[in-house]
C-alpha cells in the first residue's frame, strides 16, 4: 500500500515542505536545517550572547528644596521603542534595531528608573517613588517617550525626546507640561559607542526634567 501526503508548514515557517512516501520522509533542506539546528540545540550549542546595556543616573544641582513627594509613573512609547532593541534610525521613513545589542529592559522600564534615581539624587523633594512604593504622592511625573534613537544618517548621533507632564494628584489636573531634546554624537565605534551617546543624551534630558519640576512645584 502507498501513502503519499505532502504537509505544509504556516506561512513563514523554515519548514516548506514534508512528504510522505510508503513510510519513508523526504526533507526539504530547509527542513533539514531546521532539523540540524535542533541537533546543535540538543548537543548544547548556544546562541551568542547579546551585548547588554543601561542607562545611567546623573547627578545633578538645584538650590530649591520642596516638601512635596513625587511619583515617576511608568512612561509610555510606541512598540517600536517600548521593548529590548535598541532603535538606529538610517532615515525619517525608517528604524532598524542595533544588531547584537538589547537593553537590560524594556527601554521605558529604564526610563523610569533611572529619571527616579535622578530626582532622588537632587534632594531637592521630600519623597521620589514609583507606583507601589506607598507614598503619599502630591504629583505625578508623566512622561512618553517620543525619540530614544541613534541616527546614522548626515552625521552619527543620538537623540532623546521625553514629553513631560506634571501632573497633580489631589485632584488631578496638569500643573505644567513641556517636550525635553536633547542630543549627542556618538565617539568611537561599535555598540558600546552608540549606547554612550544615547546615554549622554538621555542625562542631559534627564537633568533638565529635574530642574524643570524642581522650578514648576
Amino acid at each position: 500500500m502507498r501513502v503519499d501526503r505532502k504537509i505544509r508548514g504556516q506561512r513563514g515557517s523554515r519548514v516548506k515542505s514534508v512528504r510522505v512516501v510508503a513510510g519513508r520522509l523526504r526533507l526539504s533542506a530547509a527542513a533539514l536545517l531546521v532539523l540540524s539546528l535542533a541537533g546543535c540545540a540538543a548537543l548544547g550549542g548556544k546562541p551568542t550572547p547579546l551585548d547588554t546595556f543601561e542607562l545611567s543616573a546623573p547627578s545633578v544641582d538645584v538650590h530649591a528644596h520642596s516638601r512635596r513627594q513625587i511619583l515617576i509613573a511608568q512612561p509610555s512609547a510606541l512598540k517600536a521603542l517600548d521593548s529590548q532593541n535598541i532603535v538606529i534610525r538610517p532615515s525619517d521613513q525608517s528604524i532598524q534595531f542595533l544588531k547584537g545589542a538589547q537593553w537590560a529592559d524594556r527601554l521605558p522600564l529604564i526610563v523610569q528608573a533611572r529619571l527616579a534615581e535622578t530626582f532622588q539624587r537632587s534632594g531637592s523633594f521630600a519623597g521620589v517613588g514609583k507606583p507601589g512604593e506607598g507614598l503619599a504622592i502630591d504629583y505625578q511625573i508623566i512622561v512618553e517617550v517620543r525619540a530614544f534613537e541613534v541616527r546614522v544618517n548626515g552625521g552619527e548621533h543620538a537623540e532623546v525626546e521625553l514629553f513631560v507632564r506634571i501632573l497633580n494628584d489631589r485632584n488631578g489636573e496638569v500643573r505644567a507640561s513641556k517636550n525635553f531634546t536633547a542630543s549627542a554624537p556618538v565617539s568611537g565605534s561599535g555598540n558600546a559607542a552608540y549606547v554612550g551617546a544615547l546615554d549622554n543624551a538621555f542625562g542631559q534630558a534627564a537633568k533638565d526634567i529635574v530642574r524643570w519640576t524642581d522650578s514648576a512645584i
